[in-house]
């Protein structure tokens, strides 16, 4: 459906893409952060640590677009084109 010109759909699916994405990354600097942390490398542990929360605030910000992209969809007043 597209709503004043976006396809809504596709849109939500380009940012649970995003989502995915970061998610995959927080992952593997999660994996990153235990190995250096491990390993006695604190410098390099507490940076990525604090990539994993900055990841996390990415994460929920993506969450909010999503809402906030359903919301502007409905109350949008121009043209609805749906497929038949």
């Amino acid at each position: 459906m597209c709503t004043n010109g976006v396809n809504v759909d596709q849109f939500k699916m380009m940012l649970e893409q995003m989502d995915d994405q970061v998610a995959l990354n927080r992952r593997w600097t999660h994996k990153l952060f235990h190995k250096a942390d491990d390993n006695g490398y604190e410098n390099t542990a507490a940076v990525l640590k604090e990539i994993q929360g900055l990841m996390d605030e990415a994460r929920a910000l993506l969450t909010d677009a999503q809402d906030a992209l359903d919301k502007d969809a409905s109350s949008a007043p121009g043209v609805t084109v749906n497929l038949v």
